[in-house]
């Protein structure tokens, strides 16, 4: 097995990945990463100075890879499964990336300003930014629920790249922003990729770390459910 991804399984962006990878059966294995510990997080800067997660490791091609839309990608040249996360259409594969953008840019990092605001010392929060954030969240929220009035994943008709980056985004702002009440047809997307088995896969090994989540009181119980 040549492929090691590091990761926190509480950590968003690592979902976007582990799903690409649960969605076509890529063997792997995890390396689990505590930033909160001195030397890890030494050993980890070493890897990718910039520190964030993930980072893929591919000892077979000698290719170490941050940043999770590149990473998918390189799966799914160089460890295609049954299921094209890229497809082959030029301009099929132009909306997937767009929609990859989108969710990464528009709902993943406003809600991920807003989860980090709350972990500042008093005194250092950002309540513009938070407010700005949300804002931002407000105007994606719309255009998304838009945009699956006629389309079942973000790609279009198939689960793809966008989707990977779409469920993780929406998990995690649905908690700090909720979008169910007056989006009808992102909710309905939503609960499409909660039906996926991917994504219940990376809920249930993200579910024992929940509590290190600053808004868990607000989780709905079915997330809760075994923790």
């Amino acid at each position: 097995m040549s492929l090691t991804l590091y990761l926190h399984p509480l950590a968003s962006f690592c979902h976007k990945v582990l799903i690409a990878l649960y969605e076509n059966g890529t063997p792997f294995e995890i390396s689990l990463v505590d930033l909160l510990d001195p030397e890890e997080a030494a050993r980890f800067a070493e890897l990718w100075p910039v520190g964030k997660m993930p980072v893929l490791r591919d000892s077979a091609r000698d290719v170490t890879l941050p940043e999770t839309s590149i990473i998918i990608e390189y799966l799914d040249r160089h460890y295609p499964g049954a299921r094209p996360l890229i497809p082959a259409n030029a301009q099929e594969a132009l909306q997937v990336r767009l929609w990859d953008r989108f969710f990464d840019l528009y709902i993943h990092t406003p809600m991920q300003k807003i989860v980090t605001d709350t972990l500042r010392a008093t005194g250092e929060n950002d309540h513009r930014g938070v407010a700005d954030a949300r804002a931002t969240l407000g105007v994606a929220y719309g255009m998304a629920d838009r945009h699956f009035a006629t389309n079942a994943f973000a790609g279009g008709a198939a689960f793809t790249l966008a989707d990977c980056a779409a469920a993780p985004a929406l998990f995690y702002a649905g908690i700090v922003e909720p979008f169910a009440d007056g989006h009808p047809h992102l909710s309905a997307y939503f609960e499409r990729l909660l039906e996926r088995p991917s994504m219940n896969r990376v809920l249930a090994e993200a579910r024992p770390y929940f509590h290190m989540f600053p808004y868990r009181d607000l989780m709905p119980a079915r997330f809760l459910a075994g923790a």
